[in-house]
């Protein structure tokens, strides 16, 4: 997803009944599921400061992906510093793939690739300015086995 978690995203099915195209409205589920952050400092659900959408905790993540029988959730829609960054106990993580957004921060960019033993491979993309290599590989295994084979 770009976002991330909504309040009142139950299941899957809500996702795949979504009509498209459609207008993006300023609240509700599509909103969220665009526009919504994770936030390591609270629990449950919070404010946003971006003035749209909210804020979600690794409590919520835990939640949403046990009920669903899910392992981890891809996102974007996050400036990280090195492309990519976990949250939850590596059950979210956030990918970037643009180096140096917008000519305004200096960081990596990444592309994800999982297996299919659910090991992600990142692929580092360093922006164009530094002397350092172009790209770097690393393999992470997701914290826990898999209990589904879904991702």
């Amino acid at each position: 997803m770009h976002g991330g978690l909504s309040k009142e995203l139950e299941n899957l099915d809500q996702i795949r009944e979504i009509q498209r195209p459609t207008e993006i409205p300023d609240s509700g589920l599509l909103c969220d599921l665009l526009w919504s952050d994770p936030d390591p400092k609270i629990e449950g659900w919070g404010a946003s400061d971006r003035g749209v959408s909210c804020t979600f905790g690794a409590d919520v993540v835990h939640e949403f992906l046990d009920k669903n029988d899910l392992d981890l959730i891809c996102r974007g829609h996050q400036v990280v510093e090195d492309g990519y960054e976990f949250f939850a106990n590596r059950r979210l993580v956030t990918i970037f793939s643009a180096p140096n957004y917008g000519g305004e921060f200096d960081n990596a960019g990444a592309l994800l690739s999982v297996d299919d033993a659910l090991v992600c491979s990142f692929e580092i993309l360093k922006p164009a300015d530094t002397k350092a290599s172009s790209s770097n590989s690393n393999k992470l295994p997701l914290k826990k086995p898999p209990k589904s084979g879904k991702v």
